[in-house]
């Protein structure tokens, strides 16, 4: 399990964006915190439920659902799993 909390910001979103890119195939060089996931990476919300999933495993951290309603863009995410917004 990888501790989400010892990696600073760019270190989590390389976890996000390689994961997208697994995930949706998305072309991983194209991935920017700016990034919004609904519309520039045509995620939709059942997708959004499998990545949060996906995360939790990987980590072991859930997002709070206060949170995860609140995530647009590849940076929020990257935020989220910041050791101060998550659980």
């Amino acid at each position: 399990m990888l501790a989400t909390s010892t990696m600073d910001a760019e270190q989590r979103f390389t976890l996000v964006a390689d994961l997208l890119a697994e995930m949706f195939e998305l072309e991983r060089g194209a991935l920017r915190l700016e990034s919004n996931l609904y519309a520039d990476l045509d995620i939709d919300s059942i997708d959004a439920v499998d990545l949060a999933v996906r995360l939790k495993q990987m980590t072991g951290k859930g997002l709070q659902p206060e949170v995860f309603k609140t995530i647009r863009t590849i940076g929020d995410v990257v935020a989220a799993l910041g050791p101060e917004r998550s659980t």
